[in-house]
């Protein structure tokens, strides 16, 4: 029979470990590889397989870098459709599985399938009703002073008001993601349970972005749930290096081509000035219909063609059609 220790040679080696008489035999770690032979400089860190990584802590960085810019551009968006402030920015961004994001909202809540048709499956976005209520109390001409918030499914009425504000968010969506791939996102079907939609089973690991939206002296969250299959046939482009300068270049690309077209469709007032005089108030009080205006121009002269006030163009005057009309003759010259 193997040796029973009583409870005094049980103090006595314990006692012994405390002061260091005694050393306490460690772990050994057993590692196996094929490639490495020396395995001292190994680092171990812990694995959790009930939520694993399986997007790298670069993709993690690029994509709440791109949603910030999503997070600006649905505040501009928002602010000019409200006429007034309204503040977004990323808060977080981690991954978990879909059951633990769905278990983590409350419900009801505003909670929106977007529809994304390159890729394989759906996002959705969910929206807090503490910022929900505001954004419809203003859309009605509110003030949000002193607004109750309901514990209830929006009616028809608040989900068709709500829709405006969520198409504009689809729109700054697809805006921020051209840096990477060129995804034209839709706006799905709109519920107030999160636990009755399931667009991924539930141990799929999702990214989570939340967001903090301000508006005026009420906040909310906002959170946009991406499950990994969706964005798996691009995610190696988020992981890039050259992705942060492609994804410049071709924002500035598009920026520009954006200013160019909305100055293109800009109106401007344009104006052939035929002579110039300068005459007393005398003579201006004492004008009657049939009288002459005499100038110092040359009637063979040359008329100047102003745009905006600005001389741009020496023109000939004369009719096209019926109409009065002038025909450019050349640009005037910066000094000129």
């Amino acid at each position: 029979m193997t040796d029973v220790l009583d409870q005094s040679e049980i103090d006595a080696l314990m006692s012994a470990v405390s002061e260091g008489e005694v050393e306490e035999p460690g772990e050994q770690a057993q590692i196996f590889s094929r490639h490495r032979r020396d395995l001292d400089d190994v680092e171990i860190k812990d694995y959790d397989f009930k939520r694993p990584e399986r997007i790298s802590k670069d993709q993690m960085r690029a994509l709440q870098t791109l949603h910030e810019a999503f997070a600006r551009n649905f505040g501009a968006a928002l602010s000019g459709f409200l006429r007034t402030i309204v503040e977004i920015r990323v808060a977080s961004a981690e991954q978990m599985t879909y059951s633990e994001f769905t278990s983590s909202l409350p419900n009801p809540t505003s909670f929106n399938l977007i529809e994304a048709p390159i890729l394989d499956g759906q996002l959705c976005l969910e929206i807090s009703p503490l910022i929900i209520y505001p954004l419809i109390d203003r859309l009605l001409g509110g003030s949000n002073e002193n607004i109750f918030i309901p514990q209830r499914p929006l009616t028809i009425i608040e989900t068709r008001l709500i829709k405006k504000i969520l198409e504009r968010g689809v729109a700054a969506l697809t805006e921020a993601w051209e840096t990477v791939k060129k995804i034209d996102f839709k706006l799905g079907a709109l519920e107030s349970n999160p636990q009755i939609v399931q667009i991924v089973p539930p141990n799929e690991v999702v990214v989570v972005l939340g967001f903090e939206l301000k508006l005026g002296n009420r906040a909310g969250t906002m959170s946009l749930c991406i499950p990994f299959p969706v964005i798996e046939p691009i995610i190696e482009d988020l992981a890039a290096q050259s992705w942060f300068q492609a994804g410049r270049h071709r924002a500035d690309d598009h920026w520009r081509r954006l200013v160019g077209q909305r100055i293109a469709e800009a109106s401007l007032d344009v104006a052939a000035v035929l002579a110039e005089t300068s005459i007393t108030m005398a003579e201006l009080r004492n004008l009657e219909i049939g009288d002459l205006l005499t100038t110092d121009k040359p009637a063979e002269a040359p008329v100047t063609v102003t745009v905006e006030g600005i001389p741009k163009f020496l023109a000939r005057s004369g009719q096209y059609r019926g109409n009065r009309a002038v025909r450019i003759l050349e640009p005037i010259q910066s000094g000129e």
